[in-house]
C-alpha cells in the first residue's frame, strides 16, 4: 500500500510568550522569558510560587460566556489555537466532506482545576453532595476535541491521546497515520493544558520536579546549564491543521512543511525518571529517522524536551549523541522550554510549531538563561545558547516524553515537490 503524504497548513498557538502565532514567533526569536510570579491563585506558602502563565488572556474575547462557564481553561485554550489554525488554513468549512475531517488532541491532565474546585468545594460545605451538572464533562481529557468537533461539525474520528507530557506528539502521530492510511482528508490536531492550579503546583512540587527560584523567576528555566533544578510550569495550547498532500494542493492552501513521520517508544524504567543513558529516547529517534525514511545526517535541527531537570537533560544529550554520532554536532539543537515553560501536554504541539516556523523562517530559536558550562554535557553539540541562530532547515525533529516513560519524536521536512 502507498502511503499518502500529509502536510500542516494551519497553525494555531496560545503560549505564555504570545497568544497567536505571530506573537510566538516574535517572542521565541527575541528570547522573551514567559515564567512570572503566579497570579491563578495565592501561592504564597508554596515552595514554588511563579509560573508561565498565560498573560492578557480572557477567555470570553473569544467564547460566549455561556459556552466559556462550560469549559474547564484547558478547553478554553484548546478551542482559541484550534480556532486559529482552522482559520489560518483556509479551509472551506461550507464545502468540505466533514465526514473525512477528524480532530485528534492531547492532554495530560485534562480538568485539573475543575476537578479540584468541585471537590474542595464539596468539602468546605455541609456534606451534601451539590456538584456541578457539567462537572464531569468540563474535566474529562477528551472533551476538548468534543467541543471542537462539535463547532465545527467535523465527524471524522475524534479523541483524546493520554500519554502525560508527550500527549501531544502522540495525537500528532496518530493524526499523521490516519491521513496516510487513507481514512482522512483533514485531522485538526495538537494538545492543551490549564494545570497551573492549587493542586498541580502543590503536586509537582512535591515530587521535587520544579524550580523553586522565586527570586529570578525569569532565569530558571535553563535547560542544559548545570545549575538547572528543575522544569517551570507553563500553560496554553497548540494547534496543527494536517492535511493529506493532495488534497491541500489541489484547493491552492499554504503549506509550511511535510510531516514525514513519527516514533514512539517507552523507557521501562522508572515512572518519572529517565533512564540516564537514555535508551528510551535513542530508540524513539532511531524509530523516528525509520519511519521518515530520513537518514540521521539529513537532519538539521532538534526541538529537544529540554525540561531543565538535572536528570532529564543529560539523558537526552546523551542520547542524541549515541544516535547522531559525528553528526550531533552539526545539529541545532535547542530547548524553547527554556521561553514557555513545560507545558506538559500541550507541549509536543508547540514546540512542533517552533520547529515548522524556525524552518519557515530560517532562524532557530535559542535556548536562553545559559550561564554555567555543564562537564557532563558534550561540549561540541550547537544547543543555540542565548541568541538565535540563522540555518537553513530541511528536516527538524521534536522530542517529547513524559511520565510513565512515554516517548514521541516528529519529524518535518520543506515540502519537497
Amino acid at each position: 500500500m502507498q502511503l499518502k503524504r500529509v502536510v500542516v497548513t494551519g497553525l494555531g498557538a496560545l503560549t505564555p510568550i504570545g497568544n497567536n502565532i505571530e506573537e510566538y514567533w516574535n517572542a521565541l526569536v527575541n528570547g522573551v522569558s514567559g515564567a512570572a510570579p503566579i497570579t491563578h491563585f495565592d501561592a504564597s506558602k508554596f515552595k514554588t510560587r511563579f509560573a508561565c502563565e498565560l498573560k492578557n488572556f480572557n477567555a470570553t474575547d473569544f467564547i460566549n460566556r455561556k459556552d466559556a462557564r462550560k469549559m474547564d481553561r484547558f478547553t478554553q485554550y484548546a478551542m482559541v489555537a484550534s480556532d486559529e489554525a482552522i482559520a489560518d488554513s483556509k479551509l472551506d468549512l461550507d464545502t468540505i466532506n466533514k465526514l473525512r475531517v477528524g480532530v485528534i488532541w492531547g492532554a495530560g491532565i485534562g480538568g485539573l482545576e475543575t476537578f479540584q474546585n468541585e471537590v474542595l468545594d464539596y468539602a468546605a460545605g455541609d456534606g451534601s453532595p451539590r456538584f456541578n451538572p457539567f462537572f464531569i464533562p468540563k474535566m474529562i481529557a477528551d472533551i476538548a476535541p468534543g467541543h471542537i468537533s462539535i463547532k465545527n461539525g467535523f465527524m471524522g474520528p475524534n479523541y483524546t491521546t493520554v500519554s502525560a507530557c508527550a500527549s501531544s506528539a502522540n495525537a500528532m502521530i496518530d493524526a499523521l497515520n490516519y491521513i496516510r492510511l487513507g481514512y482522512c482528508d483533514v485531522i485538526v490536531t495538537g494538545g492543551s493544558e490549564a494545570a497551573i492550579t492549587i493542586a498541580g503546583v502543590g503536586g509537582f512540587s512535591s515530587m521535587q520536579a520544579l524550580s523553586s527560584r522565586n527570586d529570578t523567576p525569569e532565569t530558571a528555566s535553563r535547560p542544559f546549564d548545570a545549575t538547572r533544578e528543575g522544569f517551570v510550569l507553563g500553560e496554553g495550547a497548540g494547534a496543527l491543521v494536517l492535511e493529506e498532500y493532495e488534497y491541500a494542493k489541489a484547493r491552492g492552501a499554504k503549506i509550511y512543511a511535510e510531516v514525514i513521520g513519527g516514533g514512539m517508544s517507552s523507557d521501562a524504567y522508572h515512572i518519572t525518571a529517565p533512564h540516564p543513558e537514555g535508551i528510551g529516547v535513542i530508540a524513539v529517534m532511531k524509530n523516528c529517522l525509520e519511519n521518515s525514511g530520513i537518514k540521521p545526517e539529513d537532519v538539521d535541527h532538534i526541538n529537544t524536551h529540554g525540561t531543565s531537570t538535572p536528570l532529564g537533560d543529560v539523558a537526552e544529550l546523551k542520547a542524541i549523541s549515541a544516535v547522531f554520532g559525528d553528526h550531533a554536532k552539526n545539529i541545532n539543537i535547542n530547548s524553547t522550554k527554556s521561553m514557555t515553560g513545560h507545558l506538559l501536554g500541550a507541549a509536543g504541539a508547540i514546540e512542533s510549531i517552533a520547529s515548522i516556523l524556525a524552518m519557515e523562517h530560517g532562524i532557530v530559536p535559542p535556548t536562553i538563561n545559559h550561564q554555567h558550562i555543564d562537564e557532563k554535557i558534550n561540549p561540541e553539540l550547537n544547543l543555540t545558547l542565548n541568541k538565535p541562530q540563522k540555518r537553513d532547515i530541511k528536516v527538524a525533529m521534536s522530542n517529547t516524553f513524559g511520565f510513565g516513560g512515554h516517548n514521541a519524536c516528529v519529524a518535518f521536512k520543506k515540502l519537497d515537490e
